[in-house]
């Protein structure tokens, strides 16, 4: 492609019962029979109930699109082989996180030592972009920029209004829960790279933490892969939007990245204002208004979706990725998944309503997908 913008995608999903519809701390069955289809790139997580695949590095989102579909395809196939489901939501409508059984391992318990309650309570699911970049420096220039963004990736990505059998009246209550973490949320505005790693050096000095890995940030340098990993998305329901949403951030990278070469920076805003759109994006999701800080004024947020579309519109034809963002206007028309849960949930007033529907437009986005791209 002419640029070292690798794009890749992790997803962490629900693993659910088809008789209850409740989580099922089952994440061995399934690791065992999913293990030649996805070999490392399957793993489990802190509970049981969490499955988390990651695609390969991709060279372009048309490639995503075929590891994304390949990988869910697989998932819900490994699943249904043992009786089981998958679902894709950023939390579960009604399961509650004290009957979780948590996932063996030094590195688990490690972390449940260390935050306790704040660990086991953590039953939530999001989506990981991970955005290759050419250089270190680069890679702090740009998530300084690219933060102000993190708020609008969230809105379009709301898939967890529901919280231990009650409506949160929040599109993303898998936001509140995260927060709780340490080194979490929007970072702080970093001047250089060696600010950056002078930061982590200093917990690590301090015993704070062991790793970078440890730092949760919504956007952060991974420590180990060179990428720049947004993590600020609930996951989607439907793979197109896990898509859309990672080529996105695709285009946002590049679009930053063209203005620095031509010496048109993008304004690096304050933490405490992105914050506050962040808070506005969890809420109300699509249907709020986010803070234009620029102009000063709020604006509604189809209509900031629509004017980020039109910011990276002269990229994503290099980056082959039109198609793709393009479906980010069919989320704006038909709404988020959290949308689609809350109208399940007023029309049955049944959980598990809403958790059968996830399971089944997870199953079956699939392979609309697959059509869409004639797979």
């Amino acid at each position: 492609m002419g640029h070292p913008f690798t794009v890749g995608v992790e997803e962490e999903f629900q693993i659910v019962d088809p008789a209850t519809w409740e989580l099922r701390s089952h994440v061995s069955e399934l690791l065992a029979s999913s293990a030649a289809t996805f070999g490392d790139h399957i793993k489990r997580e802190m509970h049981q109930s969490i499955v988390e695949v990651g695609t390969k590095i991709c060279s372009g989102v048309d490639e995503l699109c075929e590891e994304i579909i390949r990988s869910r395809r697989g998932l819900a196939d490994a699943a249904e082989r043992v009786g089981l489901r998958v679902a894709a939501a950023g939390t579960h409508p009604f399961s509650n996180w004290v009957d979780q059984v948590l996932s063996p391992g030094e590195r688990y318990q490690t972390i449940v030592e260390e935050l306790q309650q704040l660990a086991r309570s953590l039953l939530i699911f999001g989506l990981h972009v991970h955005i290759g970049i050419p250089d270190q420096s680069l890679t702090i220039e740009l998530m300084n920029e690219a933060r102000y963004f993190l708020p609008h990736l969230l809105a379009l990505s709301t898939s967890s209004p529901f919280w231990m059998g009650r409506d949160t009246g929040l599109k993303s209550y898998r936001t509140i829960v995260f927060r709780r973490f340490p080194r979490t949320g929007v970072p702080d505005r970093f001047e250089s790279w060696s600010e950056y790693q002078e930061y982590i050096d200093l917990l690590v000095e301090l015993h704070c933490l062991d790793n970078a890995k440890k730092v949760w940030w919504d956007v952060r340098p991974h420590p180990t892969f060179g990428t720049l990993e947004f993590r600020v998305c609930d996951v989607p329901t439907a793979p197109r939007a896990t898509i859309a949403i990672a080529a996105l951030a695709q285009a946002i990278i590049v679009k930053l990245y063209k203005l620095r070469t031509r010496n048109l920076g993008f304004r690096v805003y304050h933490r405490r204002l992105i914050e506050e759109n962040k808070w506005r994006a969890a809420r109300w999701g699509l249907d709020g208004k986010l803070i234009d800080f620029g102009r000063r004024t709020e604006m509604p947020m189809r209509e900031l979706a629509l004017e980020l579309l039109e910011f990276v519109d002269d990229v994503v034809d290099e980056l082959n990725s039109r198609r793709e963002i393009e479906y980010v206007r069919t989320i704006l028309a038909d709404g988020t998944s959290a949308d689609r849960q809350l109208q399940v949930y007023r029309r049955t007033n049944d959980l598990r309503a809403v958790v059968q529907t996830l399971v089944e437009e997870t199953r079956d986005g699939v392979e609309q997908s697959a059509r869409a791209y004639h797979m």
